[in-house]
């Protein structure tokens, strides 16, 4: 099943996420390897594809695991949880319709 996953950055976040985004894209490229992931991207603070500076508000991922359980344990072990990136997540079932 899909999985969306939500993590909402602390604040100033960028200096964390910029030292554990290496990590975190090597498990995301596993995941596309694998093909099971359907999306992944930050949402960056203000209305600009480069924020710079102002960074990041958060990451959306879209990707099929086995269960709830397997994609929370998935989320848990990325380097944004370890490294502190995140102030909250959230790991919901999704069901894709469109596109």
């Amino acid at each position: 099943m899909l999985y969306a996953i939500i993590g909402e950055d602390i604040p100033d976040s960028l200096a964390a996420r910029l030292r554990a985004r290496p990590a975190h894209l090597q498990r995301l490229e596993a995941l596309r390897d694998e093909g099971r992931l359907l999306l992944a991207g930050p949402m960056p603070a203000i209305d600009a594809t480069d924020p710079g500076p102002a960074g990041f508000t958060g990451t959306l991922m879209v990707a099929e695991f086995e269960s709830l359980a397997a994609a929370e344990q998935w989320l848990a072990d990325d380097a944004y949880v370890k490294e502190g990136v995140f102030a909250r997540t959230t790991v919901k079932p999704f069901r894709k319709v469109l596109p």
